[in-house]
């Protein structure tokens, strides 16, 4: 029972800010489309670079869903280190965490991740512009002439209304984003709750876990491990309560959501060996560097006692209300999860020829780039993606070879 409380006390302390946090990243997907951020990131200086950081900051993108977007920017002409920066800034923070750190780890960590995330994205991305030498075709032309936007056309009033926008918006935060994260968040709340149950209070202080130390187990830790932002917080919250350092938390909190194998795999193949070195180091180095200016600022203000988890107040009204209304989405996208899982199959399931099995989808972006690729193919007329079976059917008179080489082409692997 004690175990179960500790789970719940770490939930309905994260459940109001992340439920703030969906509203905002419907916003911005309503407000930033893909068109719109590859026009600013052609060129191999240092602009576009900084201009790929602060697109990537607020947008709520974790590793896995980071990619497909990437991608998209390198085939619209986007420089070797404007991508990169966007890999590196992207996934370790964005509107949703921003507003979930504030409430349960205060303003200083809310502050210090997403500006640390910015100056980390144009580091590793001036680094990527010197080692990489820009393709020829790209000097001295200017990127906007290369575009034929298809979705820029969502702002434009005369052909969406602002209710179609905000419904849009509504079910990108609360179904296709929702729905990439909830396994994560669930995962990372459970294991909050284990490490504060199992775990001595002041355990890692003890064995030197708050020091440079500490530091080093988190990126052991991280790097393989696939969780997103916004559930490394609560993960983080209990390790500063057992006794690690708020700089290595804040190491966890940067390389647990920044990399994990299959990031790294697809990093490699987009970008290549050499840019998978800069992007694994300068991600490492630069935690750790912020983890020590993070323990600094501390020692300055005082020890973060501000977390959630520890305040036994009354809970407001207005955040029993976000609550509730956060725990219906969660067990809806529960629901169709496993009505995905099990799913019986449809018309043309059964017609080998129609159905593709595809390795490497892991979130609704990744289906959301998956249509876009095998849409272009000619003769597709009608695409249905399983993210749960990870396959897709694809109808109409088409090439197989053509949707094959799409799926490959779009970061994927078709299995055979």
């Amino acid at each position: 029972m004690i175990l179960m409380n500790d789970i719940w006390k770490t939930y309905i302390s994260i459940a109001p800010y992340l439920f703030l946090g969906l509203v905002f990243a419907g916003l911005l997907h309503v407000v930033f489309k893909k068109d719109f951020v590859a026009k600013h990131l052609g060129k191999a200086n240092f602009f576009s670079v900084v201009k790929a950081a602060i697109l990537g900051v607020p947008l709520p993108l974790c590793s896995c869903g980071v990619i497909p977007t990437a991608m998209f920017l390198r085939k619209k002409k986007a420089s070797k280190g404007a991508t990169l920066s966007f890999l590196i800034s992207t996934p370790q923070t964005g509107v949703d965490s921003i507003i979930a750190t504030y409430g349960m780890m205060g303003p200083i960590f809310a502050v210090f991740r997403p500006i640390a995330a910015f100056v980390t994205g144009i580091i590793g991305g001036l680094i990527a512009n010197v080692i990489e030498k820009p393709d020829e075709e790209k000097k001295d032309i200017e990127i906007e002439n290369k575009f034929e936007c298809d979705t820029c056309d969502m702002t434009e009033p005369h052909t969406h209304t602002i209710s179609d926008r905000i419904l849009t918006g509504l079910k990108y935060a609360f179904v296709d984003f929702l729905d990439d994260i909830t396994i994560q968040l669930i995962v990372g709340i459970i294991i909050a709750g284990i490490i504060s149950f199992i775990i001595p209070d002041n355990f890692f202080a003890d064995f030197g876990g708050d020091g440079f130390g500490g530091m080093l187990l988190m990126i052991a830790v991280g790097i393989p491990l696939y969780v997103c932002a916004t559930a490394s917080i609560p993960i983080a919250v209990s390790l500063i309560i057992k006794g690690i350092s708020p700089g290595a938390a804040f190491v966890f909190l940067v390389v647990g959501p920044a990399t994990n194998a299959a990031t790294i795999a697809l990093i490699s193949k987009t970008l290549g060996r050499k840019l998978i070195v800069v992007y694994l180091a300068v991600i490492s180095v630069f935690a750790i560097l912020g983890g020590f200016l993070l323990n600094y600022i501390f020692t300055i203000v005082g020890k973060p006692a501000m977390l959630m988890m520890h305040h036994h107040k009354d809970i407001s009204l207005f955040s029993k209300l976000l609550i509730g209304l956060f725990s219906i989405l969660l067990l809806l996208s529960i629901f169709r999860k496993i009505r995905n899982k099990f799913k019986k199959p449809e018309l043309g399931d059964e017609m080998p020829n129609k159905t593709f099995l595809i390795e490497g989808m892991t979130c609704n972006h990744c289906v959301a780039n998956m249509k876009d690729s095998l849409f272009k193919i000619e003769g597709v007329q009608e695409v249905k993606i399983n993210l749960e079976k990870k396959n897709a059917v694809v109808d109409g008179d088409y090439d197989s070879d053509e949707v094959k080489t799409a799926i490959t082409n779009a970061g994927y692997k078709v299995v055979e």
